[in-house]
């Protein structure tokens, strides 16, 4: 039996010897660690499905203590710091057990019963073992087959999701329009540059996206592929969103009832859209569809980076020194990574499958997730 802690560590070390901390990178290398489980597992004589599951379902308990996740919303070929963040993808990337139809569950009840469970004879001679020996690994194999399969399907698909969803863009964006975004995408970038191939003539306003400021990056690059790209503050949304024809975003990750998780700053970018009645369209693969709803348990929706990013700790030490006697520092800094923005903001979601409204989320869900495949963690037994 392969070592599940040792895969699961190689996978997390290698997510962060690239310095890759993108969602694109997480599923790809989290379903790349599965087919090599899968293919070292050993299989019992019966119920070789049901064990399959079982096993997958610890690599997924090891993969979501580990928490190899994304930091930003698909920035796959750039490099950050080694912070570590939990959020919906790494449950999303776990939970999915890196399946595409037929789950595990449904190949489980297409084994015929008498090769599940065969029954044994006293009275059988050896070709009848060998025969017994026989058809046992030969519906190993097709079991191994079929998911290893099913795999590689998901690994192509994640591979090529960014070049699916670019392909869509001459539908969407027409010419003298003014498209808004936030921050750095790179399912954006290319959605931007596949409309401008395609002789579209339109203008982008890239919100800075503090404070990393990741919008700088996408800003530059768009200029350098020939788009007329216009730098505003964050703070500058609102003020300028009424000249915007159509806001496009990447997503962190996409909820079951449709609202999304994203970079902070796109929760405002959103309430302004709407406020506008300009459409708030999000771009995301199908790998970050995540089959929870944001009131699980299992989901942490957001989480706090360092502070670093906003203050300079010299300049500001006598604010954080504990100089008012309570054990308290006078100064509080607080740097959360994502927005939840709730469905009701979102006017249009693009993914490789082609383009669908919020409402219609759950239905694409459920056809790349079977609800017997969904829960990771057990029950505690009582």
């Amino acid at each position: 039996m392969p070592d599940v802690h040792s895969l699961v560590n190689e996978c997390v070390t290698k997510l962060k010897k690239r310095k890759v901390e993108g969602s694109k990178a997480t599923a790809k290398l989290t379903a790349e660690l599965l087919r090599s489980f899968i293919s070292q597992q050993r299989l019992p004589h019966s119920n070789q499905a049901g064990s399959l599951i079982d096993a997958v379902k610890t690599v997924g308990e090891k993969l979501i203590a580990a928490n190899p996740v994304a930091e930003s919303d698909d920035e796959d070929d750039t490099e950050h710091d080694d912070h570590p963040v939990l959020s919906a993808t790494a449950v999303a990337a776990a939970a999915r057990n890196a399946l595409r139809p037929p789950s595990l569950q449904t190949l489980l009840e297409d084994i015929p019963h008498s090769v599940a469970a065969p029954h044994t004879s006293s009275s059988g001679g050896d070709s009848e073992g060998k025969s017994k020996s026989a058809d046992k690994n030969s519906v190993t194999r097709k079991l191994k087959h079929n998911v290893i399969e099913a795999v590689n399907e998901l690994i192509q698909d994640i591979s090529t999701c960014h070049e699916q969803i670019a392909e869509q863009a001459v539908e969407h964006i027409h010419h003298n329009e003014v498209i808004l975004t936030l921050g750095s995408s790179r399912t954006v970038m290319e959605f931007l540059c596949a409309a401008k191939e395609k002789k579209r003539s339109f203008r982008v306003f890239v919100a800075e996206g503090a404070p990393r400021y990741q919008g700088h990056a996408l800003a530059k690059e768009l200029a350098s592929r020939g788009l007329q790209t216009t730098v505003i503050t964050d703070s500058a949304v609102f003020a300028m969103i009424s000249r915007v024809n159509m806001v496009i975003v990447g997503a962190h990750a996409v909820m079951a009832n449709g609202g999304i998780i994203a970079p902070v700053g796109l929760n405002m970018v959103a309430l302004a859209a709407q406020r506008h009645a300009v459409p708030f369209v999000v771009l995301a693969g199908v790998h970050k569809l995540c089959p929870l709803y944001p009131h699980n348990p299992e989901v942490l929706l957001n989480e706090l980076k360092s502070p670093s990013e906003l203050l300079d700790f010299g300049e500001f030490s006598d604010c954080l020194d504990f100089g008012s006697g309570t054990g308290s520092p006078l100064l509080h800094v607080v740097n959360p990574a994502f927005d939840y923005v709730p469905p009701n903001l979102v006017s249009l979601f693009i993914t490789d499958t082609g383009g669908h409204n919020p409402s219609y989320m759950y239905r694409l869900i459920a056809d790349y997730y079977s609800a017997d495949d969904l829960v990771v963690r057990g029950k505690s037994a009582s």
